[in-house]
């Protein structure tokens, strides 16, 4: 005897949450996605349809396999995935599930999906991201991107979320999520980000005075031996 699941007909298309690094083809004209664990060798557009990672011909999402798309029903579940180290880089994806589906207690797994939006992360160093850098890394084909401030560009290969919006296509909108970090991180004993880089500013303001100072002491020192 079989165990059939429950058939669902929903209205619309449920909504699940997931991470991906964005990626930028290496042509510079396409833009998509590449996942953060078992389809991460596969990048995928907007609008995918999902095929087996291990070759086999069946059609995603197989029951005895694990193969399809990925994600999970609360926002804040996939939020939690960006503070492991592994994914700080990555992207958050708000998709719609399209296809056949098998649903699970946190999420789905599924045959097609649509990207509705991306929302950047902060950069590495704290600042909102104001464009989509290189990251250093990629997949065949495929030049992995990271949010990234105005200062830590530095000059490297670039694309603003409205071209890499426009890259993807399909009516992709891409959002940045801001650079204040979460609670208990941003401010140190009550002081923020700006207040402590002023006050390491000031205080090499005063060392460079001290500085100074024991200079001249040494040269009047050094002139007061001359002439005893």
């Amino acid at each position: 005897m079989r165990l059939r699941l429950p058939t669902e007909r929903p209205t619309e298309p449920p909504t699940g949450y997931k991470i991906a690094h964005p990626v930028l083809s290496q042509d510079g004209t396409r833009a998509g996605f590449t996942g953060v664990s078992l389809g991460g060798a596969l990048p995928y557009g907007v609008v995918a349809e999902a095929s087996c990672v291990y070759g086999l011909r069946h059609r995603p999402p197989h029951r005895r396999c694990d193969c399809g798309f990925h994600c999970v029903h609360d926002r804040r579940a996939a939020e939690a995935l960006l503070c492991t180290a592994e994914h700080r880089a990555a992207v958050l994806l708000e998709v719609s599930v399209l296809g056949v589906y098998i649903r699970f207690e946190r999420g789905f797994r599924y045959a097609r999906q649509r990207v509705r939006v991306m929302t950047l992360g902060a950069c590495a160093c704290g600042a909102g991201a104001v464009a989509l850098g290189e990251a250093g890394w990629g997949r065949p084909g495929w030049r992995a991107l990271v949010p990234c401030c105005g200062g830590c560009l530095r000059g490297r290969p670039s694309l603003s979320p409205a071209g890499f919006a426009r890259l993807a296509g399909d009516g992709l909108r891409v959002v940045a999520g801001g650079g204040s970090a979460p609670a208990g991180l941003e401010a140190v004993h009550g002081v923020g980000v700006p207040e402590l880089v002023a006050e390491a500013a000031l205080l090499q303001a005063r060392l460079d005075f001290f500085q100074a100072q024991l200079a001249r002491l040494g040269e009047r020192g050094g002139s007061g031996a001359e002439e005893g």
